[in-house]
């Protein structure tokens, strides 16, 4: 088992760039959410933080990428840990358990990441760049799952990480609309359970069970 070292800290200087980022995040991520993003402009979000419109450049290159804020960090650890587990467990149980990392930093995080999705939601305009991150990653770890086992990763392992990634989406939504007052990790597993069932229509096990 990997343990992540302790990062080190901060100094005061970085420690101020760090607080200015979190700060320009969380407002962008508020009016966006109440808004659409599109009727935000860059200048009221810095003079909530009390910085200038550069300094918000200097830590983003454009008003979706606040929203967005792309964490490669996550997609690289749920590829490690993919790769980790294909040689432990199913294919879609693997796939299953390489998202617990994000789920917990989802739930960790969890206002932010619901004011993100609503902030998404009500800004259509960047769905096809969330979905081009999305497909890149999915992409990825298609090739994780060819190598392991030995096909085409274009074949089954793509459809599995697709069906997949709907699954997660579906969760991730059904989260959102209930505010978190649930746990997202309880939807992820119902989703998967749902896929490992083969998808059986709900009313069909109601019947199986009586």
């Amino acid at each position: 088992m990997s343990i992540t070292p302790p990062k080190p800290s901060l100094g005061r200087r970085d420690l101020k760039k760090q607080q200015t980022r979190e700060a320009l995040l969380t407002v962008t991520l508020r009016l966006a959410a109440d808004r659409g993003l599109e009727h935000v402009t860059v200048e009221e979000i810095c003079a909530e933080v009390g910085v200038s419109s550069r300094t918000f450049f200097n830590y983003f290159a454009a008003k979706d990428d606040a929203v967005l804020d792309d964490n490669a960090a996550a997609a690289e650890e749920m590829l490690r840990r993919l790769t980790e587990v294909l040689t432990e467990l199913p294919v879609l149980a693997a796939v299953h358990a390489s998202l617990a990392a994000i789920i917990g930093e989802m739930e960790t995080d969890r206002d932010r990441w619901l004011l993100r999705l609503t902030a998404i939601e009500r800004s259509p305009s960047m769905l096809p760049r969330l979905i081009a991150t999305s497909v890149k990653t999915e992409q990825q770890a298609a090739e994780v799952i060819g190598r392991h086992l030995g096909v085409p990763a274009d074949g089954y392992p793509a459809l599995v990480i697709g069906v997949a990634g709907a699954a997660f989406r579906s969760a991730m939504q059904r989260w959102a609309a209930g505010d978190g007052s649930r746990p997202l990790a309880a939807f992820v597993d119902e989703a998967f359970a749902a896929l490992a069932n083969g998808l059986a229509d709900p009313q069909q096990q109601l019947e199986g069970r009586e």
